[in-house]
């Protein structure tokens, strides 16, 4: 199985280096990732500023290709270029794994993700995709690999099971404070879809200027559903969500039809 590599903390950050060598033996890994640090970047790509690719070492010695843009930059690039010009021309990954990024992607957080970004753009040029976050809490040391070590886990059990090319499927992995952390259950759920609650302190420049500096850690939320991600995870457990890219509110179309179309019959 060939896989491409990627994430939104930059082709040097801690995350995807230790995944990088916990998925030793799943596959042929091709890293292609930010060059810096794309955290919140969304579903960003550039128009307009040529994407430099830089090549650096990955912890195997294998070669990684490190792009000056964003994580969807990145798989685009891959995708439809990059992965033709290392492996010839046809060819196509069998699998994105998009991680392992520094800090929970559940919940609304999802919408705002580099990382889950990157995966949903490789499912919608047709390549399956798993994204993988760990969730930070308050600790100052963060064990990656152990972390990285449990990411597999998931990742193994998930490919047990087919994946249609648009298949996206969003994996967070609880806090892991210790190397030798124990092995969490894992909660299959939907998304918690309520608003961050996260505020905004306003200030006062040097100048007399006003502005406002964002305050909050990013996992508070208006309220949880105690079956939806955010609380599976603060419950200490690795969750699994499926997405899709369709953003279309399907039960809603007919009414839609019925309010705008039929009324000019």
């Amino acid at each position: 199985m060939r896989i491409l590599l990627t994430n939104d903390d930059g082709i040097e950050a801690p995350g995807i280096r230790a995944l990088h060598t916990a998925l030793e033996g799943l596959g042929e890994l091709t890293t292609v990732a930010p060059y810096t640090v794309q955290s919140a970047t969304s579903h960003g790509v550039t128009f307009d500023e040529p994407l430099m690719v830089h090549r650096t070492s990955m912890p195997d010695g294998s070669v990684g290709h490190a792009v000056d843009g964003r994580p969807a930059d990145c798989v685009k690039v891959a995708l439809r270029s990059l992965w033709e010009d290392l492996h010839g021309k046809g060819s196509r990954p069998d699998l994105t794994i998009s991680g392992m990024n520094a800090g929970a992607n559940v919940g609304i957080n999802v919408i705002y993700s580099g990382t889950v970004a990157a995966a949903v753009e490789s499912a919608f040029l047709g390549v399956p995709s798993i994204a993988v976050s760990l969730h930070l809490g308050d600790r100052t040391r963060i064990h990656f690999d152990r972390a990285a070590e449990i990411a597999r886990v998931a990742i193994d059990r998930i490919l047990e099971h087919p994946l249609d090319p648009h298949s996206v499927v969003n994996v967070n992995v609880p806090r892991t404070e210790s190397p030798d952390a124990p092995m969490p259950g894992i909660a299959v759920c939907p998304m918690n879809t309520a608003p961050a609650s996260d505020g905004y302190e306003k200030r006062t420049s040097p100048s007399g200027q006003d502005y406002y500096w964002p305050s909050g850690n990013g996992m508070a939320f208006d309220h949880t559903h105690p079956e939806t991600d955010v609380e599976a995870l603060m419950d200490r457990k690795i969750t699994v969500t499926p997405i899709e890219f369709d953003l279309t509110d399907h039960p809603r179309i007919q009414t839609w039809r019925e309010r705008l179309v039929a009324s000019q019959s």
